[in-house]
């Protein structure tokens, strides 16, 4: 009977860690998958936001983003010009027909601005997402420690 009872317990924390940590998503013919973010430290006001979203269906632009965690969710382009690395707002994110897109670090990304608190690796933050065709969607970010592999980034620990 304990290993049954304990099988049970298992079985069910599994389930609702699964729900609690799931970053995917859908909403009509998008599916958005692999969303994170980065811990931050106290004083840190800033940080990226990373997902990818698939379209099975026509063409459409995320618009908008924001999040209770911020006080400010911008859709922002990073790319090099030389030496220089230069950041700016962007007013939409195409997402092709039956295509898809990446939001990484070095590229097109959420700048999630004028953070409430500092993000905890293991955490997870709200992030509503406007698009201009299929609406709005409601998903959760995780928070990944700084120096930990970012999903499609190819960066890693310098330290590993």
């Amino acid at each position: 009977m304990k290993v049954s009872l304990l099988n049970g317990l298992v079985a069910g924390l599994a389930l609702i860690s699964l729900n609690v940590f799931s970053q995917d998503a859908k909403l009509g013919a998008l599916k958005i998958e692999n969303g994170f973010t980065r811990a931050t430290v106290v004083g840190q006001k800033v940080t990226g936001g990373y997902l990818k979203i698939e379209n099975k269906g026509v063409s459409d632009q995320l618009i908008s983003a924001s999040s209770p965690a911020a006080g400010q969710v911008e859709l922002h382009m990073m790319k090099m010009d030389g030496n220089v690395m230069q950041m700016r707002q962007i007013k939409e994110i195409d997402i092709p027909a039956n295509g898809s897109v990446e939001l990484k670090p070095g590229g097109l990304h959420l700048m999630l601005m004028d953070l409430k608190t500092p993000l905890k690796a293991g955490e997870t933050i709200p992030v509503k997402l406007k698009f201009a065709k299929a609406g709005e969607l409601e998903m959760k970010l995780s928070v990944k420690a700084v120096g930990t592999e970012a999903h499609g980034s190819g960066q890693t620990d310098p330290k590993k």
